[in-house]
């Protein structure tokens, strides 16, 4: 779940908004993280209840529903590809001197590759384990030596100087929007871990997962923060690769490249995998090729980009679309955990309810603005 979310969208949006909004930033990156926990608890915990996947789940509580967010969730997770497939090229741009386009071309070969190895589950989750620890780490190297103001990024965190709403849809939905709320929810009932037996081992998944993402999420933040307070200005078209390649030259850049790169490869894996599991369940047929669906999943995503270009774009308007969508599968979800039917004798907590319907609300009412207001201006940008 975490390698899905910091993808090439998380740190760009990351970096762009630390640009446009400085130490106020915290306070978006704060609220987020409070929405992502209602999110997250209330989704993988009815998915471990049930013993079902959300297509599945949603189509108890409202027949049909379960394949209209099936579609929902395959169209954002197809945004977010695309995305990711930029985040990819831009990385093999760092590292060789390709062109995006080459770069997108190579990294859909690379996680083509891995879903044609027998085992891909397990190659999966153990490239997502290597490659996420070998981005945290750099992170937090060069929010060490950028050196950030500390006190005033605490200080803006819970007194902003501006509140940005397009950046909260944005940053939500870029961390638990669209697929990846399902991402682990999913990959744990692969693994046969659900029941009320799992329950602490599902709700332990889910805040590390959430931990994992929202410390990179601080770190890059920290690090944008103490270049730009320097007086120093990311390169547009490729604004997170720039701050490392200021904050700790040729080395950091291309160390960065190595690492804008393994997080795309894996979100596009994570994407991938993802989006198809919701349709795997619409016949027998579907899920005796899922591999399959999911390279033509991944060959799609490559073409869109190639034709459309735009990478920056993409990966900032991903999380946004992604985050419009979230308000529908959350409160889908909210009120199958109070369903017999759907749960059995499980007693969903009086208090997650409550957090979970707030966030509906916030992003229904945020996604509506943003929807009407923004997004067609960061489209047609």
């Amino acid at each position: 779940m975490a390698t899905s979310a910091v993808g090439p969208g998380f740190l760009t949006q990351t970096t762009v908004f630390t640009q446009s909004l400085g130490a106020s930033f915290g306070f978006v990156i704060l609220v987020s993280i409070m929405l992502d926990i209602g999110v997250q608890l209330n989704i993988w915990r009815v998915i471990a209840i049930s013993k079902k996947r959300a297509q599945e789940i949603a189509n108890l509580v409202v027949p049909g529903l379960g394949n209209f967010i099936s579609v929902l969730i395959v169209l954002g997770g197809l945004a977010f590809n695309i995305g990711n497939i930029a985040g990819a090229g831009l990385g093999f741009n760092v590292l060789f001197g390709v062109s995006a386009e080459a770069g997108a071309l190579m990294a859909a070969a690379m996680a083509i590759a891995i879903f044609l190895v027998k085992e891909a589950g397990q190659v999966l989750d153990r490239f997502a384990q290597i490659m996420g620890l070998l981005l945290l780490l750099l992170i937090v190297y060069v929010a060490i030596i950028s050196q950030p103001p500390l006190a005033e990024a605490a200080l803006k965190s819970v007194a902003p100087d501006t509140v940005d709403l397009m950046a909260i849809v944005t940053l939500v939905g870029g961390t638990v929007g669209g697929y990846i709320p399902f991402a682990g929810g999913h990959r744990l009932l692969d693994a046969g871990i659900k029941g009320k037996a799992a329950l602490n081992q599902v709700t332990h998944s889910a805040i590390w997962g959430l931990t994992v993402a929202s410390l990179i999420r601080i770190f890059l933040f920290l690090a944008v923060l103490g270049v730009i307070t320097q007086g120093l200005i990311p390169d547009e078209s490729n604004p997170p690769a720039s701050v490392f390649q200021l904050a700790a030259g040729e080395i950091g850049y291309k160390l960065f490249g190595l690492v804008l790169l393994a997080a795309a490869i894996t979100s596009v894996i994570g994407s991938a995998y993802t989006s198809i599991s919701f349709v795997k369940t619409f016949g027998k047929e579907v899920a005796a090729h899922q591999n399959w669906l999911i390279i033509a999943f991944i060959t799609l995503s490559t073409v869109v980009f190639i034709t459309i270009g735009k990478p920056i774009n993409l990966l900032i308007l991903a999380g946004a679309l992604n985050g419009l969508i979230l308000p529908i599968t959350l409160a889908t979800m909210i009120v199958a955990a109070h369903r017999k039917k759907i749960v059995a004798d499980y007693r969903h907590p009086r208090w997650l309810t409550l957090f979970g319907l707030l966030v509906v609300i916030i992003m229904a009412w945020l996604g509506g603005y943003t929807l009407i207001k923004q997004l067609p201006l960061l489209l047609f940008k």
